[in-house]
């Protein structure tokens, strides 16, 4: 089979597609057919203690074959995954993937559309209410509400009833509305002066916005970040995979509810093309490598 290898760390120029062995599932997994293998912009930074390594962690797909052990899955049923990033990605023809990672794709959904939903949603999820405990009524700050995790946490939150206030660049402010946040603030003037006290600043981008979101917490209020570490206090985390927060958001999607970024699609021939178009800045949506036709 085809396979994508990062032989060295660097960027792009260290990535290669050359033949491998097809694997076979072991207890408890599943050989899984990728269709579309999503790419992360900073993904080729993950794994260097570990090369040669496979990347792409975000994968949509039929499963081909299933290992002893495993119930509620069949050959031929179409999933879709986050993989941890501490094991080989998926940027290949064939993955064997524990099962307990799999759920069914979204029904209205291609396969490229769907590998771009499991790491952005999830980490808007896991930082609205895992870490930001989110309620109904309550008042949110969404730093990069125009981006991947970004646009992703604004219709959660909305949907989840709170009042939600976006960043973003001036060029992706009606995005941002398009998208459901009540208000937007432009991200180069001082969100700070304008915006009222919130419950829960959860922050996508980083750097200034991040470090003054303080002044705009009510007392008892939350600051979360997928991108950095907060000052002064606050949580920092780093998605995981989670089969059920998965589940309820492909149902979200497949009730109209929930919108996936758009994808850009490059052949699995062309993965250093593809990576390398993901660092380009300016970029919106989610690069997606096609596998299978």
């Amino acid at each position: 089979m085809r396979v994508v290898r990062l032989h060295a760390a660097g960027g792009p120029e260290q990535l290669a597609v050359e033949e491998g062995d097809k694997p076979r599932p072991g207890p408890g997994e599943a050989l899984v057919r990728v269709h579309a293998a999503a790419i992360t912009r900073d993904e080729l930074e993950w794994p260097v203690d570990h090369l040669p390594a496979i990347p792409s962690y975000e994968l949509s797909g039929v499963i081909e074959e299933v290992g002893t052990g495993v119930a509620g899955l069949a050959d031929g049923d179409a999933v879709f995954a986050l993989i941890p990033s501490e094991r080989d990605g998926v940027a290949a023809d064939y993955t064997a993937v524990r099962a307990d990672l799999l759920v069914p794709k979204p029904r209205t959904l291609g396969h490229a559309e769907s590998a771009a939903i499991p790491l952005p949603a999830l980490s808007a999820w896991q930082g609205l209410f895992d870490h930001g405990r989110l309620g109904a009524d309550e008042r949110v700050l969404i730093h990069g509400a125009a981006g991947g995790v970004g646009g992703f946490a604004v219709q959660l939150a909305r949907a989840a009833g709170a009042r939600v206030i976006g960043t973003a660049s001036a060029a992706h402010l009606d995005l941002a509305l398009e998208l459901g946040a009540h208000d937007v603030v432009d991200a180069a003037e001082g969100f700070e002066d304008v915006v009222e006290p919130v419950d829960v600043v959860f922050d996508t981008a980083g750097g200034e916005r991040l470090r003054r979101s303080r002044a705009v917490l009510r007392p008892g209020g939350r600051l979360i970040s997928v991108a950095a570490e907060p000052p002064d206090g606050g949580v920092f985390f780093i998605v995981e995979p989670n089969v059920e927060q998965l589940r309820s958001l492909a149902r979200l999607v497949d009730g109209g509810h929930l919108r996936p970024p758009p994808v850009e699609v490059f052949p699995l021939a062309s993965a250093p093309e593809a990576f390398a178009r993901s660092l380009e800045p300016g970029r919106r949506g989610k690069v997606v490598l096609a596998v299978a036709g």
